[in-house]
């Protein structure tokens, strides 16, 4: 299959040529299905004369070309009337009836210069469709977010999460309007089912599912709180499918790249080092404990709390008795051998680094975030 995608360097473009070209290289095995040969790119910088040769060749057009910002309004009827006109005889100049996708909005239903421009492409299309047989599919998309996404351009998403990442200011007018978005990847997946002729229908238009209503003030408040995490270490909940998940996402893909790494605060004694790694609201959080040579840690239990340790590097020997007897259970671990070993409430345990050379480095899960004011920690030797 070989296929024509206008409008290749855009947003919605560049993230289906990807997808593309994944499935085309054998990257991604998910749509064993789809048999891609070619993948033809046409943008504003594109020779024209390939724009008849993809044309002629293409067993699918995406047709994503549009204007959005112009410098004069007549752009707009131009560039998303023109080109599909123009693309749409190239077609019919070589007899291929193969089917046509093109990206309207849904301001095509407005009374404004970029609306009817949608609209007028719209039914172009849908003419085209009648005089030649060909399928259409005509989406009328919402407000798109997602990586690649050009800020202070036509996405308030983008420019929030550019801005936020940024530590730029941004202006919110009013915290109650409510936008209708769709996610880039989700948008995405939706024009791979188009292409396997499984296209969500919406009466004579299509659709991504995938829809999420949201106010601007809930957007700028995840945001800020997703900003906050390299000094909290709490990870918000970000359930799968959540517009949380997909919005945090999108605000990593903008930040700069003093903001890519940031320190943890390690605690150093003379027996090594414990350091918090990440926390969660309901599912405890995660550190790392490095032992030096012949250290012994921990000696002590939790009435309610309990803990997973696992050993990356080194050879050590973990402890366990149960808090009244005098019956110990004893874990040999090593970082050659990665297993988990349950810190179980109401044993007292303890970590013992078995080398005389190298650190011991654990990975710790704890069911909760540690509360100094109810730390449920009680020592005790082994």
């Amino acid at each position: 299959m070989k296929i024509l995608v206008t409008g290749a360097k855009g947003f919605v473009g560049k993230n289906l040529v990807c997808a593309l070209n994944n499935l085309k290289e054998g990257k991604d095995r998910t749509r064993p299905n789809l048999k891609i040969e070619e993948v033809f790119e046409f943008d504003i910088d594109t020779p024209e004369s390939l724009l008849e040769e993809y044309a002629k060749k293409a067993d699918f057009v995406f047709n994503l070309a549009g204007v959005n910002r112009p410098k004069e309004t007549s752009e707009f009827m131009q560039g998303n009337f023109g080109f599909a006109d123009t693309l749409l005889n190239l077609l019919k100049k070589h007899n291929n009836i193969c089917p046509v996708m093109i990206s309207s909005s849904i301001q095509a239903q407005l009374d404004n210069d970029y609306g009817k421009s949608k609209k007028a492409g719209e039914d172009l299309l849908f003419q085209y469709s009648k005089e030649t047989g060909a399928k259409v599919l005509v989406y009328r998309f919402p407000n798109l977010f997602g990586k690649w996404c050009r800020p202070n351009y036509n996405s308030a998403v983008a420019t929030f999460c550019n801005n936020i990442a940024n530590d730029l200011p941004i202006q919110v007018n009013s915290r109650e309007i409510s936008l209708t978005l769709v996610y880039i990847d989700d948008l995405v997946d939706e024009m791979l089912n188009a292409l396997e002729g499984k296209e969500t229908k919406d009466g004579e238009f299509c659709k991504v599912e995938c829809e999420q209503k949201v106010t601007l003030g809930e957007i700028v408040d995840l945001l800020y709180t997703f900003k906050e995490q390299p000094n909290t270490l709490l990870m918000p909940e970000i359930p799968n499918g959540s517009f949380a998940k997909k919005l945090y996402s999108t605000y990593l893909s903008y930040l700069p790249k003093e903001k890519i790494s940031f320190p943890l605060k390690m605690n150093v004694d003379n027996r090594g080092s414990f350091t918090e790694l990440l926390k969660t609201e309901n599912c405890g959080q995660f550190s790392v404990n490095i032992s030096k040579p012949s250290i012994t840690k921990g000696e002590h239990w939790h009435h309610s709390k309990w803990e997973f340790f696992i050993v990356v590097s080194g050879h050590g020997l973990i402890k366990l008795r149960k808090i009244g007897t005098d019956l110990v259970y004893e874990f040999e671990v090593s970082g050659e051998k990665i297993e988990a070993i349950h810190m179980l409430p109401g044993y007292t345990h303890n970590i013992i680094n078995l080398s005389e050379t190298e650190d011991l480095v654990t990975v710790m899960w704890a069911n909760e975030q540690f509360d100094p004011n109810h730390p449920d920690t009680f020592g005790e030797k082994v």
